[in-house]
């Protein structure tokens, strides 16, 4: 029995099947770092690069799809924490405009009851 030749169609994954992972990887360096646009543009490649692809992947692409999986969950728990910490700031904003609000009204209070006296 003969060892495939590194790099060889034997025991190399399709070219596909590595672009998805990379794609997957990017979306997770997007996400990590807060670019959201950025992410929301890559939808349409990601599209691209699956249309193609058969319904059973071979199984040299196994490893790829298996990472590029795992990749997705953790973009995923980015995009979770990305969305609760703008939830926090939107909530924080709302108390300090509130505070605001409450402070303007008291202020406007004293003035005109100094101005009266």
């Amino acid at each position: 029995m003969t060892q495939p030749v590194l790099g060889s169609s034997v025991d190399a994954p399709p070219r596909a099947y590595a672009a998805l992972l990379e794609h997957a990887e990017l979306e997770l360096e997007l996400a990590g770092s807060g670019q959201v646009d950025r992410l929301a543009a890559l939808g349409a490649r990601w599209d691209e690069l699956t249309r193609g692809l058969p319904a059973t992947p071979p199984a040299a692409a196994a490893s790829l799809l298996e990472r590029a999986l795992l990749i997705h969950e953790r973009t995923r728990i980015e995009l979770i924490r990305l969305r609760e910490a703008l939830l926090a700031d939107l909530a924080s904003a709302g108390r300090a405009k509130r505070a605001a609000e409450g402070y303007g009204a008291q202020l406007s209070r004293r003035s005109r009851l100094e101005r009266s006296a």
